[in-house]
């Protein structure tokens, strides 16, 4: 293996799994350890070796290891193979087409095997798109949910989407274009329409676009066709502001139909969100007297 791969700290006599981020577009972002570790590998595995040589072309280097497919379609399959590669002491480079490998790509099975059989793995970091679409959206990122992608059939892509609605986690989708509008408008549907989003079209590409507004806003847009590789980001929901003195008047109109306080103050508290305590303690405060006597 050449130097830049033993820079990083991972050589001896063990196989070694490393899973290699890959350009999602513009590939003058291949961090330098990538090449490194594609002309430094005993085995490369490739979601597609086409793509792979084109990459390789572009960056100007020439892999001399064994060069083998890994997709969805033989991933099961092959991961006993590529596994007993790193039993016998071999380095093994994953790469999916663009991105970081295991994140909604071929990977996870490859992984769990090497640490079941006790085999080190790493990562060269690099490019991703569900990074990349958060930082541009201008949504909140101190927490977010990574989707994945959204459901084909209407129906479990209408559940998928119920369950992140009252979620405060901005959500990350990768979507298909030609099902970008379906999705959209279910998630107008289930969210509000006024939930704002942003579609992010081509990611460091040449012709990158990102699409910033309320969902039902998006759909339009959506409507006249999108081209190209689509990230979607959705701000989560926000907390609805409580108005605690409209809760100590339900209360007060509930007991004075009849109900008992402390049953009335759980319901009413159940309702708005209130803490039970805060809210009875709010209720026996607007029944004491003021301090003027009245």
């Amino acid at each position: 293996m050449n130097g830049a791969v033993d820079e990083v700290g991972v050589g001896g006599t063990g196989g070694v799994l490393v899973l290699a981020a890959t350009p999602i577009g513009d590939t003058a972002d291949a961090p330098p350890r990538l090449l490194a570790e594609l002309t430094g590998a005993d085995v490369v595995a490739a979601e597609d070796t086409r793509r792979l040589q084109r990459l390789a072309d572009r960056l100007g280097i020439r892999i001399t290891a064994r060069v083998v497919s890994y997709f969805e379609g033989n991933e099961a399959a092959r991961t006993d193979e590529l596994a007993e590669q790193l039993r016998q002491g071999r380095r093994v480079v994953l790469v999916t087409d663009a991105g970081m490998p295991s994140v909604s790509d071929p990977g996870y099975r490859l992984v769990r095997a090497a640490i079941d059989d006790d085999v080190r793995v790493t990562a060269v970091p690099g490019p991703s798109a569900v990074l990349t679409a958060l930082a541009v959206s201008g949504l909140p990122v101190d927490r977010f949910s990574f989707e994945g992608f959204a459901p084909r059939k209407a129906g479990e892509r209408a559940r998928r989407l119920a369950e992140v609605a009252d979620d405060p986690r901005t959500s990350v989708w990768f979507e298909a274009p030609h099902r970008l509008t379906d999705f959209l408008t279910e998630a107008a549907a289930q969210l509000g329409g006024d939930r704002e989003a942003a579609v992010c079209r081509e990611l460091t590409k040449t012709y990158e676009e990102v699409r910033r507004g309320p969902l039902a806003q998006l759909v339009a847009w959506a409507a006249d066709g999108v081209r190209g590789e689509v990230t979607v980001v959705i701000a989560g929901a926000t907390a609805v502001a409580v108005d605690e003195a409209a809760a100590v008047a339900e209360v007060a109109a509930r007991v004075a139909a009849g109900e008992r306080t402390k049953p009335a103050v759980a319901a009413v508290a159940e309702a708005t969100g209130i803490a039970k305590n805060t809210l009875y303690e709010a209720v026996l405060a607007d029944r004491r007297p003021t301090t003027d006597g009245k």
